[in-house]
């Protein structure tokens, strides 16, 4: 037992000495906290890029709710479906329903230019054509401003995120598209969800613009329950007078965001990786400079009985020690700037923009901290085995 307690005494006392001498290398020392708090901050602030561009292409989604489209269909804008096979659809075992009929809204999407607030220029920007039951189907919806739009009249209800996004979409403001202008009557939240960067409208009066006819490209449907999907696709998708294709809203939604997720992901990574072997050299530095300071100290401790692997222990800690620190402002940093910053960016698969909001995550706090620690072991690892193997009479000789 003395041998390991001895060696835990040493590498506490030798870790103090350390710690107490950082005061009088306090400029290198936080050169490299700062270094390594900068690289989170850009890993952390990038990443959540991603994570609130998932989030807005899936909070909306529910599994027990099914989106049914022309067979092969990608998306809703490569589907169209007719009025007699939307009605054969709301009509299936398995589509809840209530006083008002089936829990089924046929929808159109089309896109429509308007100007960014923050730049001025024109950006895609969704309409999306539903029946009066879209509100039981999508029963987290929420007008927080005006009314809902009446049907058969030329009015829209606008997302949270459209609004906050795109100019000329405030309360009472008119949309003018071709011939054609909608009032804005109202807007709307969906949980932060994707539904919030659309502006919606009556289908009946966007077919009528658009000279659809009697053409729908999607049904959105509420089921009885989640467990009900399978059966329900079973006989949509094996019925001979159907030619559709059915997948739950959820999946939908993740497929969606599939592409620009893993770009994003990638991108940000890639630069972490970059700035993090810049932070790495800083550390490297920091750490050198600090035992190069210590020469004389670590070569008497040595000489007086304290064995390298203390010495090793010491510098290691207090480079994981400052790595922390850097990476904890650094997540701070991060969660304060970018946390619930909103922008819009192009969801290739539709066309059209996404409005969300940065989101700093957890997770992603965790994986920034834990990114500064392995910046700091890397970089105090080299300079601690120097100082292990320092010759101490040559050591004790330095000023």
């Amino acid at each position: 037992m003395a041998g390991p307690l001895n060696w835990l005494s040493q590498t506490a006392s030798v870790t103090k000495l350390s710690l107490q001498t950082l005061v009088e290398r306090k400029g290198a020392a936080a050169a490299a906290a700062f270094g390594i708090a900068g690289v989170v901050a850009v890993f952390i602030g990038v990443l959540s890029i991603a994570q609130g561009f998932r989030h807005a292409m899936t909070a909306s989604g529910d599994p027990g709710t099914a989106l049914v489209m022309r067979s092969g269909s990608d998306s809703e804008m490569m589907s169209i479906l007719m009025g007699d096979e939307v009605r054969l659809i709301g009509d299936f075992p398995g589509v809840a329903r209530s006083e008002a009929g089936a829990k089924a809204s046929a929808e159109l999407f089309v896109i429509i230019d308007l100007p960014k607030r923050s730049t001025g220029t024109d950006a895609n920007v969704p309409l999306r054509g539903v029946e009066a039951a879209a509100f039981q189907v999508r029963d987290r919806l929420r007008i927080i401003e005006g009314r809902r739009f009446e049907s058969g009249r030329n009015e829209v209800i606008v997302g949270f995120g459209a609004a906050k996004e795109f100019a000329g979409l405030d309360l009472g403001a008119k949309i003018k598209v071709g011939h054609n202008e909608w009032t804005v009557v109202g807007l709307f939240t969906d949980n932060g969800g994707l539904s919030e960067s659309e502006i919606w409208t009556d289908a009946g009066v966007l077919q009528s613009a658009y000279e659809r006819g009697n053409s729908f490209q999607s049904v959105c449907v509420k089921l009885t329950s989640p467990e009900a999907f399978q059966d329900f696709k079973d006989k949509l998708t094996t019925d001979p007078r159907l030619n559709v294709k059915v997948v739950r809203q959820t999946e939908y939604y993740a497929e969606q965001s599939t592409a620009v997720y893993r770009l994003i992901t990638t991108l940000g990574k890639l630069i972490a990786l970059l700035m993090g072997v810049g932070a790495v050299f800083g550390a490297l530095n920091t750490m050198y400079t600090a035992v190069s300071a210590r020469t004389r100290e670590i070569a008497t401790l040595r000489a007086l009985g304290f064995g390298s692997g203390p010495v090793v222990v010491s510098v290691m800690i207090e480079s994981l020690l400052l790595a922390a620190a850097g990476g904890s402002v650094g997540g701070g940093l991060a969660y304060f700037v970018f946390d619930g910053y909103r922008a819009a960016t192009m969801n290739w698969q539709s066309f059209s923009q996404v409005a969300f909001a940065f989101k700093v995550t957890p997770q992603l706090l965790t994986q920034g901290i834990l990114y500064a620690t392995l910046i700091g072991f890397v970089g105090g690892l080299l300079p601690a085995i120097r100082a292990a193997r320092l010759p101490i009479a040559r050591a004790l000789r330095e000023l």
